[in-house]
């Protein structure tokens, strides 16, 4: 009976924690949304792992590390022109655990001239008291 009451006690913490990395986590999509659509590359980059461990993989294969990441955003996108504006929808985000997360969504980037997008999954990390993203998977 003891240790019945005691869960029911923590549950309420729990849920607020889920709540908690949850909103996190989308905090960190936003500011991403926010940066691009600013022209901020390296902005956008900080919701990614600095690590050379960090993986993005898209049509053209897997890249490895931040700054091959970061290299190759601003080979496809040289100028704010090309970047567009990026927004995200479809969002969801399941937690794995305490540190890590799973999300899945689409993106969508349009420019005066063109219109892309696509589907991604990414998994979140809680690294230095931070969510990050360790893996990139964009279609």
């Amino acid at each position: 009976m003891l240790r019945v009451l005691f869960i029911s006690l923590l549950f309420p913490f729990a849920l607020n924690a889920q709540v908690s990395h949850r909103q996190a986590i989308e905090a960190v999509l936003n500011q991403q949304a926010v940066d691009w659509n600013h022209g901020d590359i390296e902005g956008f980059m900080k919701g990614y792992w600095k690590n050379d461990s960090l993986r993005f993989i898209g049509k053209k294969g897997i890249s490895y590390g931040w700054n091959k990441v970061l290299d190759n955003y601003k080979k496809s996108y040289p100028d704010k022109v090309a970047m567009g504006i990026l927004t995200f929808s479809s969002l969801k985000i399941e937690l794995l655990g305490e540190e890590h997360a799973l999300v899945t969504g689409s993106w969508r980037v349009a420019t005066k001239t063109t219109e892309s997008g696509g589907w991604f999954s990414l998994v979140f990390q809680y690294i230095d008291e931070r969510w990050v993203i360790v893996l990139d998977h964009t279609s």
